[in-house]
Formats: C-alpha cells, sequence, structure tokens
C-alpha cells in the first residue's frame, strides 16, 4: 500500500483508503477500482493524492490476488454485487420468456416468481436514480426496461400505500407490461431510428396483445393482466388503446406506467442516448397535469430524490459536483457544490443535472 499522485494512478489501480471530498463526504469507499471516470472525478475535485493497494510497488503476487478477485465480475469491471447477480439472472429468465412465448411454449411464471423474490430480497440496495446494469446492449432494451420497472414499481406499491400483498403483483405487472411486444414485427422493434406512422400503430398493438397472453395465466391477478393493458392510458383520457380516463385505469397500471415512462427515457436506445435521470423526473412532473396520476407522480418524486446528498453529479455544462441540499419544493434541483462553490439549481435554470456519476 502506497500514496500514489492521482496524475500517475494507472487503470485497474485499487484504493487502499476512504477518498474524501472537501466537505467530508465520502467520494470513493476503500476497494473502489481506478477506471478513467474515477480519475476525472479526482481531478475534479481537486484531489492530488490517494492511497492504492495495487501500486507498482506491491509485489507481482499481490497483483495476482486482485486479479483473482476481479475475475469474480465481468472483465475490467468490480465484482457483481447481490442485486446484480440477481438483476443478470432475471435478464436471463425474461429473455427465455421472451424466446418461449415467440416459438409457442407457455408461460413458466413459477421460474419468473421465483427469481422475482430473489431478486427484491436485495431492493434495500436498488437505488432508482444511480442504478446502472453492469453490462447493457442497446438490443435488450425492453428486457431492461421490464427488469427495471419491475423493481421501481414494487417500491412505488409500498409508497403510495398498496398492501403489502399486492406488491409482488405489482412487480410482476412491471416485468410483463411488454409481453406483447413478442407478437410485434422484430423489424419493428429493432429498428435503429424513429418509427414511421404505420410502425407506430403496429407497436400500440403490444398492449391487447400483451393481455390476450396473459388474461388465461392463472397466477396473475387481474391487475397484472390490466397493466398490461393499460399502461399506456392517460388519465385525461388520451392514451391507448382504448382511450379510458383516471376512473377506469387499474391502480396497477396507473403505477407501471410511471416506472415505464422514467426507465424508457433512462436506458439507452438504438436511436437515442438516455436522458438526465433528473431532468426525466421533471419531465413525469410535468405530464403529471392530464396524463399520470399526480399523486403517485408527487409520491415518486418525492421519495426518489429523498436521500440523495452527497451523490455525485455531472452538470449540464459538464462540471462535476456533489448534492449538498434538495429544497422539498424543487427536489429535482437540488443544490450542488463544485469545488466549494454552491450552484442553487432552482436559481440557475439554465443549468441541470445530465448524469448521477456516484
Amino acid at each position: 500500500m502506497g500514496t500514489v499522485a492521482v496524475a500517475q494512478l494507472k487503470l485497474g489501480d485499487k484504493i487502499g483508503e476512504d477518498v474524501l471530498t472537501p466537505l467530508g463526504s465520502v467520494l470513493f469507499q476503500k476497494g473502489k477500482v481506478i477506471t478513467s471516470k474515477e480519475i476525472d472525478i479526482l481531478q475534479a475535485f481537486l484531489v492530488t493524492s490517494v492511497t492504492v493497494v495495487n501500486s507498482f510497488s506491491e509485489s507481482k503476487a499481490g497483483d495476482e490476488k486482485a486479479e483473482e478477485k476481479e475475475s469474480a465480475g465481468t472483465k475490467g469491471q468490480p465484482p457483481a454485487t447481490p442485486l446484480q447477480r440477481e438483476y443478470e439472472k432475471m435478464i436471463d429468465v425474461l429473455r427465455h420468456v421472451f424466446n418461449s412465448y415467440i416459438t409457442g411454449q407457455g408461460m413458466p411464471i413459477m421460474d419468473i416468481r421465483m427469481q422475482l423474490e430473489r431478486l427484491l430480497q436485495h431492493i434495500a440496495d436498488y437505488k432508482i436514480l444511480t442504478f446502472v446494469p453492469r453490462t447493457f446492449q442497446e438490443r435488450d432494451y425492453l428486457l431492461h426496461n421490464s427488469v427495471t420497472s419491475a423493481m421501481t414499481s414494487y417500491l412505488i406499491a409500498q409508497w403510495v400505500g398498496q398492501p403489502q400483498k399486492e406488491w409482488m403483483q405489482v412487480a410482476l405487472a412491471g416485468l410483463l407490461k411488454d409481453i406483447g411486444n413478442v407478437r410485434i414485427d422484430r423489424s419493428i422493434l429493432t429498428k435503429p431510428n424513429s418509427l414511421t406512422p404505420d410502425e407506430k400503430e403496429e407497436m400500440k398493438r403490444h398492449t391487447v396483445l400483451g393481455y390476450q397472453l396473459l388474461k388465461n395465466v392463472a397466477a396473475l391477478n387481474e391487475g397484472v393482466k390490466l397493466a398490461a393493458l393499460q399502461h399506456h392510458e392517460k388519465v385525461d383520457g388520451t392514451g391507448y388503446p382504448l382511450g379510458i380516463d383516471s376512473s377506469k385505469i387499474h391502480p396497477y397500471a396507473k403505477i407501471v406506467s410511471i416506472a415505464d415512462i422514467f426507465h424508457a427515457m433512462t436506458l439507452n436506445k438504438s436511436y437515442r442516448k438516455a436522458a438526465s435521470p433528473y431532468l426525466v423526473l421533471e419531465q413525469i412532473q410535468s405530464d403529471a397535469f392530464g396524463k399520470l396520476d399526480a399523486g403517485y407522480v408527487r409520491t415518486f418524486v418525492e421519495r426518489v430524490t429523498q436521500f440523495h446528498n452527497g451523490t455525485v453529479v455531472r452538470l449540464s455544462d459538464d462540471r462535476i459536483g456533489e448534492i449538498v441540499f434538495s429544497e422539498r419544493t424543487h427536489p429535482t434541483r437540488p443544490w450542488v457544490s463544485i469545488n466549494g462553490v454552491i450552484e442553487n439549481l432552482t436559481v440557475a435554470r439554465h443549468l441541470h443535472i445530465k448524469e448521477v456519476v456516484k
């Protein structure tokens, strides 16, 4: 173990002691593996040196042990957390489900539920604004959207006061909302640019097709099936496929639609990059007026922004700073400390949080 200047850090070095920001928050914890992003953050916070455990002063044996430990995860990444491992297994199970339906097989509902239960055992470690899949390929966008929507829907169900016996069913609603896409032409689903009007109409069919696929699955309650049908309905009646208003939209569908919109905009697609989660929250707040359930949206935004003081973010002008305070009335526009200078985003409206770095 030794102290190394930030300018001399090597990719793959491992931090030996916690690194603190100027305000005393932990910037990186002991054991963090250095990548180019970590070096950028250290420089942005004017950190001049850090303690590492696998610098060139370490023995070859120590390097080999570090490599063995790293091999437990994807090459070049730290080992997966229990949440990430179960998330990746859930992606694999859902991929199998999609493929099974394409070939005409039935739904392995017990396999789905068992893996979802294993995933949700780690829900306390799931932070909606900062969770990023370890590996992501754009062709798997629908799978990632479905699994993240399941986790987020599970939390929203708790936050809005759904009975505990409903939480798992709401998570299943988030997971299976887009199952109807197995009946949509693959060339439309994987098209690398915007859809034509006719293709958009074809895509809209996934709601009815999904309901038809789920309606005879006895292990799913009616709310799960209606969420597949109704998650694109709007409370003012302008949605699809039925154009019904709030009084006829099932609570599961209202929850799932919020999760679906959030993750649709914060995951990469083939024709556009992911948007800032904070900008997406502002868009969802705007949609609460006539499009989404306003009470559910208010609760969602308040809860996901509640515990994020100390989060390291990149602003729209590419400066990196740390969230130090959030106003209750403007939860998407916190105060950000950049090298000891506070930017109040409720006042600096020309700025927004572009990326949650850590």
